[in-house]
């Protein structure tokens, strides 16, 4: 039996997304950020994004390029979402109507920024499905950004709404949200993993997506100059936050994210090695270099193997054979 079969009985699956979400607002970097999808494979997501891409007055043709892109034949690998404006603006009932009812059935997910609680949310996805249930699209996929304080504190209510696939925190907006409390350093690091307000916000976020199997997903990092910072903030992240996925503000930032949020090569191994001796056992307990594994363990190894898979690490081709959509392509 497959793994997702044996591990996670009548339960539902968690959530398994690609480890970098790219942003792109005009329509040169939209263009410029699927030519690299297309070049490196589905190993990361794109977002369109509506809020801070259209300028003003231009916001319904904005919408509209953003919808023809993701129903284009550029979207190869359907990994494409779009960010629309928040429920509180005008232009919010206008986007999800021309995104959803143009590109419903290729699009990835729909973000939703700056919620002030978790009836914010669910007045935007009884919007969204009754644009996208006529396109032919049900259960069209939410990420939601916590950037406020009314958003957080509803945080687990929101991740447990079974279309909401991710949380991301908006450290900026959240910061500003203290009026000067929180001081602007606590914005890029290493402030915004020690400040002790900034901290709480982001294991708060990570606690309520991991209890309810949803992907957190971290804030961006400003330094758009130096690989090395962004490499340094997903590592941290990930290692001391529990954060999946991170967010990409330019080109040269998504290797970096996808190699320090991504297992390696020998964890992997060490995953595949595990799974393929306890499915070759029906599951039982097994021993492996001297330690004993039961369905605990490989429940956090499976999670690791598809994080793999996600972000294209090269597998053995018994561990490809899980994933029987992609075996061929390994």
């Amino acid at each position: 039996m497959h793994p997702s079969q044996v591990l996670f009985p009548g339960q539902q699956q968690p959530v398994s997304l690609p480890v970098c979400d790219h942003y792109a607002g005009s329509e040169k970097l939209m263009r410029k950020s699927i030519a690299l999808q297309q070049e490196l494979g589905p190993i990361f997501d794109i977002t369109l994004d509506c809020e801070d891409g259209a300028s003003a007055g231009n916001e319904a043709a904005h919408a509209q390029l953003v919808a023809s892109l993701i129903a284009g034949p550029e979207n190869r690998h359907r990994r494409i979402g779009a960010r629309v404006h928040d429920v509180g603006s005008r232009h919010f009932e206008q986007d999800v109507s021309i995104i959803c009812s143009t590109a419903a059935q290729a699009l990835a997910f729909v973000m939703l920024p700056k919620p002030e609680s978790v009836d914010d949310v669910l007045r935007a996805l009884d919007a969204i499905n009754r644009k996208a249930q006529p396109a032919g699209r049900d259960a069209l996929p939410l990420h939601v950004l916590i950037e406020t304080h009314g958003a957080l504190a509803d945080a687990h209510k929101i991740a447990a709404l079974p279309q909401v696939e991710s949380l991301s925190f908006g450290v900026m907006d959240f910061v500003s949200a203290h009026y000067g409390a929180i001081p602007s350093a606590a914005m890029r690091s290493p402030g915004q993993f020690d400040h002790p307000l900034v901290r709480r916000a982001k294991l708060e976020i990570t606690a309520a997506c991991h209890a309810h199997g949803k992907v957190p997903s971290h804030n961006v990092t400003t330094d758009i100059k130096n690989p090395a910072t962004v490499s340094a903030d997903a590592r941290r992240a990930a290692s001391e936050f529990g954060y999946t996925r991170m967010w990409s503000i330019h080109p040269d930032q998504i290797r970096p994210i996808v190699q320090a949020m991504s297992p390696s090569v020998e964890e992997a191994d060490e995953a595949a090695h595990i799974l393929l001796k306890a499915q070759a056992v029906q599951w039982g307990p097994i021993q492996h270099q001297g330690n004993l594994h039961d369905r605990a363990s490989y429940r956090y190894y499976w999670s690791i193997l598809q994080r793999a898979h996600a972000a294209g690490v090269r597998l053995a081709p018994d561990a490809a054979s899980l994933f029987p959509a992609a075996a061929g392509q390994q």
